[in-house]
């Protein structure tokens, strides 16, 4: 079983998914492929305006991911400068990958959400990620020159045209071999669903 994970650094409720997705897959005997893309591009084609934009939805949005994290026990205190689009993190994290492995990279995109979402991080800061790269032990010059490379750019926005082909609209996603799950509210019904895969193989 193979759990693709599409999220965007930019979204909180990407960060709740991202601190229990690894932790479901295991309890199941699944793997995770974390897809980082840009939630604008997804909802540009959509045409759902995005959260942050409609101060009516904006509001309740704020107001349920506070309660999502104190119910769930998640350390929760954003980044002054949240909400914002987030680029390079994903774009650094895609050249990680390349450059230093699938492990690296996500402990980067850990290490990345934990500081935005819970140190009060402002992780559009290239000068932030570039110390969480070297905490990694990344070559500095290296890393900032990556994420500036047209292919790493190029990939990263590839990747939200291929999640849109896969019929991922929005984040966090979740295609469990194919199973569509849309939105951090899901995931206990993708827990039953993943426990249910037993019998229904049977």
């Amino acid at each position: 079983m193979v759990l693709d994970f599409y999220f965007d650094f930019a979204s909180g409720y990407s960060y709740f998914a991202a601190r229990r997705i690894e932790w479901l897959a295991a309890a199941h005997g699944a793997t995770v492929r974390w897809h980082p893309v840009l939630l604008p591009a997804l909802t540009q084609v959509t045409g759902v305006l995005p959260s942050p934009v409609v101060p009516l939805k904006w509001r309740y949005v704020t107001r349920d991911m506070a309660r999502t994290a104190q119910e769930e026990a998640i350390p929760f205190n954003p980044s002054a400068a949240f909400p914002q689009m987030l680029i390079a993190p994903g774009r650094a994290m895609l050249w990680i990958r390349a450059a230093h492995g699938e492990q690296a990279a996500l402990a980067f995109a850990r290490t990345c959400f934990q500081a935005y979402y819970a140190d009060g991080v402002d992780i559009a800061d290239k000068a932030v990620l570039l110390g969480i790269a070297e905490g990694q032990g990344i070559d500095g010059t290296a890393f900032l020159a990556g994420i500036e490379d047209p292919a790493i750019k190029q990939q990263f926005k590839q990747g939200s045209e291929d999640a849109l082909a896969q019929g991922v609209f929005g984040v966090p996603f979740v295609l469990a071999d194919g199973e569509p799950f849309w939105g951090y509210d899901r995931f206990g019904q993708l827990e039953r669903w993943l426990a249910a895969a037993p019998r229904r193989a049977a």
